[in-house]
């Protein structure tokens, strides 16, 4: 149900009768108690526009606008609000509808192909704590858009190439060489790379040899390539552990790493010399972007070639447009990185467009977020300074769950510890995550995350397992409730609207990449939903059954939202807390 939709399709309609057809029709929620649900603001700009009185223009509107069966009342307020006041027949109607549909009432947008392009580790280490937020916000907001019907695909492009790979590999071909397992000598990529480095910088025969392997990698050499093969198998099974940890929905066939783009690299380089809009700068290929000039008039300069002829991170990513364009017919890509790469891809997006790399009206967004910090409000770290691997934070993550878990059950059988730790240890740390606004850093708190109180995973958990107690001592289940609803109490309108307008946050996730607000909304649904179990009795026996069924149905539908939303997020869900 898109009720904000709605009523806009409405107003417009009325504005055509008053002989202002294309006036903009501003209808916003309410946000003050009394004053209805939504309010129409567009009175006074019309005012403005016509040279008359805004009440007057605002009671015209009012006169013209069909809204029977849906509002209530329609009120002009102040200096020409239009206030908007639900019937309560209709949204107990429109609930009736949702909860009958396991898609709880929301409408599929028109289908676009979203590129959604996240988590991008670096294969030649292990994934750590900055690989975060980019897996599970790009995953969450892939989740949303297939929920509203879009065909998504999700990209990885991994760092699988570069010169430090013929470090790894000659390191590599050694341990094979002493009968080492790849496997084994692989286990920890970071000791690996560092046992690699070590060697580069003290051994000058061990440096040749790796410009050579680099040189022998590019140049498509047969044995090199299925070294670099085997590397990259390991690495990326390192990479699938921990998003089945994590449970975001990236796979193996979801990779398209860096080496993916090797052939057209040089075609990219050709075609943007064609086009003049590469110049020759001192051996190299450089695009000089106007567009992004300094203070000084000075021009960005965006090297796409070296002078050596090696290819840069700007090729690949021109290239990649390119293949998400034209072979995948993408009409829209997504990209999560970091805010310190938003310069960068502002200006591989000019220089594609020049190009021509894009289609018309093809949408290229980079979502940049902020930093994890830890307490001392400096980059997250270990004691010691080092960065902080990403298995290790979600170990511990289960472990202080099994802690809190235990310590308000003591009771608990082996088998419940071991689900619900691992539930809620991973969930609090997503959700932790996702809760916060995309674009601003975050302090990483263990206690706070992990508290049954306040905007937390834990308390969302434990909402749903409510609903889900409920049902079970009532003894239907949440798809097998019948009866007509019938709204009477304020806290039921309230829950009953928020219920509704749970497309709203959708789409907002959906346009903007944002899942904080789908959070907010799922912290208020549940906090309404507590509200209204405390002051509106459902079980207990001087409830009449007419009224049992229809509160039961509003629980049944706050579950179905809380469950949906909760897997859109990648939250898991329990049916005992």
């Amino acid at each position: 149900m898109h009720i904000q939709q709605l009523l806009v399709s409405r107003f417009e309609d009325a504005l055509q009768a008053i002989d202002c057809a294309g006036s903009p029709v501003p209808v916003a929620k309410s946000n003050k108690p009394g004053f209805g649900e939504y309010q129409f603001n567009g009175a006074m700009a019309l005012a403005k526009k016509l040279k008359q009185n805004p009440r007057e223009i605002a009671q015209k509107v009012v006169d013209a606008v069909n809204l029977d069966g849906i509002a209530e009342k329609l009120e002009v307020a102040g200096p020409g609000f239009i206030n908007i006041h639900l019937s309560n027949a209709w949204l107990s109607q429109q609930v009736q509808v949702a909860v009958a549909d396991e898609r709880v009432g929301i409408n599929a947008q028109a289908e676009q192909k979203v590129v959604v392009d996240y988590s991008s580790p670096n294969l030649a280490k292990e994934m750590h704590v900055g690989h975060l937020r980019s897996t599970i916000i790009g995953d969450a907001v892939a989740k949303c858009l297939e929920f509203l019907g879009h065909n998504v695909v999700r990209q990885n492009h991994m760092g699988d190439w570069g010169t430090q790979f013929g470090m790894l590999l000659a390191h590599l071909q050694d341990k094979l060489a002493q009968n080492e397992v790849a496997e084994t000598a692989l286990s920890d990529l970071e000791d690996f790379y560092r046992e690699a480095k070590v060697r580069f910088d003290q051994d000058e025969n061990f440096a040749n040899k790796a410009r050579e392997y680099v040189v022998k990698l590019q140049s498509g050499d047969e044995n090199c390539l299925a070294l670099w093969q085997n590397f990259i198998d390991i690495s990326i099974s390192h990479s699938e552990e921990l998003y089945q940890k994590l449970g975001v929905s990236l796979t193996r066939n979801d990779v398209m790493g860096e080496s993916a783009y090797n052939n057209d690299l040089s075609v990219v380089v050709k075609e943007l010399s064609e086009k003049g809009i590469v110049v020759e700068d001192a051996g190299a290929k450089v695009v000089f972007i106007e567009e992004l000039a300094d203070k000084n008039g000075k021009p960005a300069v965006y090297i796409v070639q070296k002078s050596g002829g090696g290819y840069l991170y700007a090729t690949t990513d021109l290239a990649a447009i390119r293949y998400r364009s034209q072979q995948l017919d993408a009409n829209r890509t997504l990209i999560f990185t970091d805010a310190r790469q938003a310069l960068h891809f502002k200006q591989t997006e000019i220089v594609a467009r020049k190009a021509g790399f894009f289609k018309e009206n093809e949408a290229y967004q980079h979502c940049p977020f902020g930093m994890m910090l830890g307490k001392d409000n400096k980059p997250f770290k270990t004691r010691s300074g080092d960065t902080v691997k990403l298995i290790d934070l979600l170990d511990e993550a289960v472990e202080r769950a099994e802690q809190l878990v235990l310590s308000r059950n003591p009771d608990m059988s082996g088998e419940q510890v071991k689900e619900m730790k691992e539930k809620i240890g991973i969930g609090a740390v997503k959700y932790s995550d996702l809760s916060k606004n995309r674009t601003t850093d975050y302090v990483f708190d263990w206690d706070s995350m992990l508290s049954f109180e306040g905007n937390t995973a834990p308390y969302l958990q434990y909402a749903y397992t409510r609903t889900q107690s409920l049902f079970n001592n009532a003894g239907v289940s949440t798809d097998s409730v019948k009866g007509s609803v019938a709204i009477e109490h304020d806290i039921e309108k309230s829950l009953a609207l928020h219920l509704l307008q749970f497309q709203d946050a959708l789409e907002i996730v959906a346009k903007d990449a944002t899942p904080h607000v789908l959070c907010s909304y799922m912290y208020e649904l549940a906090s309404l939903y507590s509200r209204f179990y405390e002051a509106c009795p459902i079980l207990k026996s001087d409830v009449a059954p007419e009224q049992k069924a229809s509160r039961l149905q509003l629980c049944a539908l706050s579950a179905k939202t809380l469950k949906i939303g909760l897997d859109l997020l990648g939250i898991p869900t329990l049916l005992k807390m």
